[in-house]
């Protein structure tokens, strides 16, 4: 006989711990992602991209924008290159490098980004009002503390 899942044990409980966290995940992304869009005529990614940049306001390489933001350079790319055309990020070469590309806001996505990103606050704040401080602190603790575990894993 083959053995195959439990219904019960840690390995299911971890199982459901997933599968609601993705939910709960998926369920939040898409709600910033219409707010986002109808209150602002932006992205959810446009708006990653100008919180990673609004972080570190000397700028960042383009390469290091994408490591941070888990995403490929071509899919950063795209996005400064039109957050660039409405003059809200700029591009620079590094120490005349053509092939490293610095980029920071400018004083215009630093305002706009400052903007966007309070009322993203409150949506979210909104979204996870069944959530205790006290919760949300316990909660943002475990993840961080599961994060360092696996984070250096290849």
């Amino acid at each position: 006989m083959v053995a195959g899942p439990t219904s019960t044990g840690p390995g299911k409980d971890r199982l459901r711990l997933w599968i609601r966290l993705l939910r709960a995940s998926r369920t939040i992304e898409a709600e910033l992602r219409e707010r986002l869009k109808k209150e602002f005529d932006t992205t959810l990614p446009r708006f990653d991209v100008m919180a990673a940049l609004y972080r570190v306001p000397e700028g960042m390489l383009m390469s290091d924008l994408s490591r941070f933001l888990l995403v490929s350079n071509g899919n950063v790319t795209g996005i400064v290159d039109r957050l660039v055309s409405e003059g809200l990020v700029t591009r620079a070469r590094r120490n005349g490098d053509r092939r490293t590309s610095m980029v920071r806001l400018t004083e215009e996505g630093t305002r706009s980004f400052a903007t966007i990103a309070a009322v993203h606050e409150g949506w979210v704040s909104e979204l996870l009002g069944g959530v205790s401080d006290d919760e949300a602190r316990q909660l943002a603790g475990m993840l961080k503390s599961f994060r360092s575990n696996w984070e250096g894993r290849e």
